[in-house]
C-alpha cells in the first residue's frame, strides 16, 4: 500500500476521472479497506476538496462541483486564465493539444464555483479565436459535455444535422472525441442503429447526458483516430488527395502536423495523402509549402488549382 501522502494524490486523481465512485470499486482501486478510505475522504474535506458521499449498499464518493476551487495554489484570476487557455486550445487553436486540453479543461470546470464559470462563460463569448484554416468552430461546453460522458461511460443524447441537412434526435454510448483535419468527431455506439457511428461536432446540438450508464463496448479498430479516418475515407462523396512533392518529408510534415499523411520518395521529395470534403484545403497546403508537385488525383485538385492560379495572375496582371 502506498504512503498516505502518494495515496491522497491517487485517491485525487480518481475522483476526478469519474463522476461517481461505488464505494467498494474505489478501495479496491487504492487497495485499502473500506474504514482507510472514509478517513481518507475526510482528510480531503479538510483540505477544501468538495467530496460528495452517499451511504448505503450501493454507497460511493463524487467530488462536488461549484463548492469552491481545491487548494491548488491558484487563485481565482488564475483559475479563470487556465479555464479561458484550455477552451482555446480546445478549440484548435494550439496543434496537438486540443484532446489533452478538453480533458483538462472537464477537471478544471468540474470544480469551479459557478462566479468563475460566469466569468469565464463571459469572456469567451466576447473574444474571436483566430484558427489558421477556417475549420468549423465548435463550442467548449458542448466539449466538456461530451467529455464529461466519455469519461463517465453514460450515455448521451443530442440533436444531430445530418450531411443531407436532415434533423434527428440520436442517443449514443459515447466512446471517444477525436480532432482531426480542423474538425472535432465524437466516436460513439449508436443505441437506435446498433452500430458504431461517427459524429461531427460542429453538426451535434444541445448534448444531454441522459443518467444512463452503459458497460464500454470494444472499438472495431485499433484506436478511435483510426475508426474516424476510416470512416471518412470510405465516404464517397469526400475526396481522396495525393501529390507528389519535391520537397523534403520532414518540411512538408511541419506544415501539415496531422492533417495529412506524408510518405518519404528520397532526400528531396515525398508524398502527401489527405482525404478531404472541401478541396480548398489542400491547395492552401501546397501554397503554404512553395515547392513545386504533381497531382496524381483527384482530378477536381487539379481544376481548383488552376482557378486560383487564374485568379492570382489576373489580380497581379497590373502590377509591374
Amino acid at each position: 500500500m502506498a504512503n498516505t501522502s502518494s495515496r491522497m494524490l491517487r485517491l485525487l486523481s480518481l475522483l476526478q476521472t469519474h463522476r461517481y465512485w461505488p464505494g467498494g470499486e474505489l478501495a479496491q482501486r487504492l487497495e485499502v479497506s473500506e474504514r482507510t478510505l472514509r478517513r481518507d475522504i475526510e482528510r480531503l474535506r479538510e483540505l477544501g476538496y468538495p467530496v460528495d458521499a452517499s451511504r448505503g449498499v450501493a454507497g460511493g464518493y463524487q467530488l462536488q462541483a461549484g463548492a469552491a476551487l481545491p487548494p491548488l495554489l491558484l487563485d481565482d484570476e488564475e483559475a479563470v486564465a487556465i479555464a479561458v487557455g484550455l477552451r482555446t486550445a480546445s478549440g484548435g487553436a494550439v496543434e496537438g493539444i486540443e484532446e489533452t486540453s478538453v480533458r483538462a479543461l472537464t477537471k478544471v470546470v468540474q470544480v469551479m464555483p459557478p462566479r468563475l464559470r460566469r466569468r469565464v462563460d463571459a469572456l469567451q463569448a466576447f473574444t474571436v479565436p483566430a484558427v489558421w484554416g477556417g475549420g468549423p468552430t465548435v463550442n467548449a461546453e458542448t466539449l466538456t459535455v461530451i467529455a464529461q460522458a466519455c469519461r463517465d461511460d453514460e450515455r448521451l443524447r443530442f440533436r444531430y444535422t445530418t450531411r443531407s441537412g436532415d434533423h434527428a434526435v440520436r442517443e449514443v454510448e459515447p466512446h471517444r472525441m477525436v480532432s482531426l483535419a480542423r474538425r472535432w468527431y465524437l466516436v460513439a455506439w449508436d443505441v437506435e442503429r446498433h452500430d458504431w457511428r461517427t459524429f461531427r461536432v460542429d453538426r451535434l446540438g444541445e448534448p444531454t447526458v441522459t443518467g444512463a450508464r452503459f458497460r464500454p463496448r470494444e472499438l472495431p479498430a485499433s484506436d478511435a483516430a483510426e475508426f474516424v479516418r476510416s470512416q471518412l475515407s470510405s465516404m464517397s462523396s469526400r475526396y481522396a488527395v495525393d501529390v507528389v512533392l519535391r520537397a523534403a518529408a520532414d518540411e512538408v510534415q511541419k506544415i501539415t502536423g496531422r492533417w495529412a499523411q506524408i510518405e518519404p520518395i528520397d532526400e528531396g521529395s515525398c508524398r502527401l495523402r489527405m482525404t478531404v470534403d472541401d478541396l480548398g484545403w489542400p491547395a492552401m497546403v501546397l501554397g503554404a509549402v512553395q515547392a513545386e508537385f504533381d497531382v496524381v488525383g483527384p482530378p477536381e485538385l487539379v481544376d481548383r488549382l488552376k482557378t486560383i492560379g487564374e485568379l492570382f495572375v489576373r489580380s497581379t496582371a497590373g502590377e509591374s
